[in-house]
């Protein structure tokens, strides 16, 4: 068995977290699988989502994936615990002498190659789970973490893009050749939400939503770059056509008190529900008209893929590696991202239209399945296999 060591920040209820496990979880016994992770505490994890994520790591443990924690591992930039980190990464590759390394996210991207290189581990692989090339930081930060990508590029042996507009933006950035960037779609557990079946109504009761009304909604981080804001304040042209529609946050982040505030300050309160982290999201999915993805920059947005997979018309930003799931006029509409006219036309121009919800519901729901974890897994397995048969033809 080959040993493969993957390496991320957070373990949280985050997109690239879940690919991360369902890889591990995937290959388990195919591989020898070490999992490094860090203590996840810049997440600010409920005792329900930390649950959700122990057990996760429970089964991959039950699986024979050696998981090992690393409190020095952070997302945030700090310089102290970074030199800690990369030199605890490096003992644990000359220890484990994993024939290859795999990092997740760009904080232990960057860490975990360099403690390969100095390992010498013969096989080095990333994921960034989606790039910071743009909607992040300023032009100088975004220009700054452009360079030293394609600086960490000379060190890897394959980058994995989660869509193909998220490939081409590694190639139009120059930070890599083509024959070094495969693209492999997030996995999703796209069953769940295609069996799903609930009491819409006694659902939109229990959360106090209601029934009268329209439900758009969305599910993420609530950070900037995820474009909350922007839908809040795209709806308030649409509540002026549907006054009893309700607007669902599902997840929870940073702007959430400003969120609040917002809607307190415009007087709809009443008509938004912040739901938090939730372990019904594929029932909760099934209680919306509407499903909405503003965000500012985007690897792939697997959510969407949940969204497509419980029969829901999606609307989401014309950024990354969103049009690979959003074809406008079949499964949903696309907008710019921060374009509020554009947000607010397209969530109203689905509420007016029960038929074509239904039909953009129904095409979602085929082709979903490109985004199965069972394709994702696959198409890993391939490229493990192909790098393996390429070093030992060296």
């Amino acid at each position: 068995m080959a040993k493969i060591l993957h390496i991320i920040t957070r373990l949280d209820r985050g997109g690239s977290a879940e690919n991360t496990l369902l890889t591990c979880l995937g290959l388990a016994e195919k591989y020898e699988l070490v999992l490094v992770h860090g203590l996840s505490l810049e997440s600010h994890m409920t005792d329900w989502e930390k649950q959700s994520v122990d057990s996760r790591i429970k089964e991959a443990m039950e699986r024979g994936v050696n998981v090992i924690p690393v409190p020095s591992l952070v997302r945030r930039i700090s310089p102290f615990r970074d030199l800690q980190a990369l030199f605890y990464l490096w003992r644990l590759m000359i220890r484990e002498k994993p024939d290859m390394v795999h990092t997740h996210t760009s904080k232990a991207g960057i860490l975990g190659r360099w403690a390969a290189w100095l390992a010498r581990v013969p096989i080095v692989v990333h994921t960034a789970h989606g790039h910071i090339f743009y909607g992040h930081f300023g032009p100088l930060a975004s220009r700054f973490f452009v360079l030293l990508e394609r600086f960490m590029a000379l060190i890897t042996d394959r980058l994995i893009a989660l869509t193909v507009g998220e490939r081409n933006d590694y190639l139009k950035s120059s930070v890599s050749r083509t024959e070094k960037i495969v693209t492999i779609h997030s996995g999703v557990e796209i069953d769940d939400y295609l069996s799903a079946r609930v009491n819409v109504e006694e659902k939109r009761e229990s959360l106090g939503i209601s029934t009268r009304g329209l439900v758009v909604g969305t599910v993420g981080w609530l950070l900037p770059i995820k474009g909350p804001m922007h839908l809040l304040n795209a709806m308030e042209s649409v509540w002026q056509d549907y006054p009893e529609a309700t607007l669902v946050f599902v997840g929870k982040g940073d702007l959430e008190k400003e969120l609040r505030a917002k809607a307190l300050q415009m007087g709809v309160s009443d008509r938004v529900k912040f739901l938090g982290w939730r372990d019904d999201i594929p029932e909760l999915m099934q209680i919306l008209d509407v499903f909405v993805l503003p965000s500012l920059n985007e690897g792939m947005g697997r959510v969407l893929a949940e969204a497509m997979a419980a029969g829901k018309p999606v609307i989401a930003s014309h950024v990354g590696g969103i049009p690979d799931l959003v074809k406008p006029g079949q499964n949903g509409f696309l907008v710019e991202p921060g374009d509020l006219t554009g947000l607010s036309r397209a969530i109203t121009r689905l509420l007016s239209d029960k038929k074509i919800r239904d039909e953009m519901g129904r095409k979602g729901r085929e082709m979903c399945q490109d985004f199965s974890v069972e394709k994702m897994i696959e198409k890993i397995d391939v490229l493990y296999a192909s790098l393996f048969k390429e070093r030992s033809n060296c």
